[in-house]
């Protein structure tokens, strides 16, 4: 199941993604979206979890919790 990982703060890695999620279950990929001209974080991302109730209960127990002052939001990607 692909996840959606929303208002990430800018200086926020992928390892560090990885990391939060990795509580939860086996990770298949971990992306965040960086703007090309920039090469700065668009403060968004996307996780990957082969096992459909490892990500349900991640997305359940991350969404809306605080990372680095800002509350995230994680979703199923559509």
């Amino acid at each position: 199941m692909k996840l959606l990982v929303r208002n990430l703060d800018r200086t926020l890695d992928e390892e560090t993604l990885r990391t939060m999620f990795e509580a939860y279950g086996r990770i298949q990929s971990c992306t965040i979206v960086m703007d090309p001209k920039t090469g700065v974080s668009k403060g968004f991302g996307f996780v990957e979890m082969p096992v459909p109730g490892e990500a349900k209960a991640a997305m359940k127990q991350l969404n809306g919790t605080s990372v680095a002052d800002l509350v995230i939001r994680v979703k199923k990607a559509e």
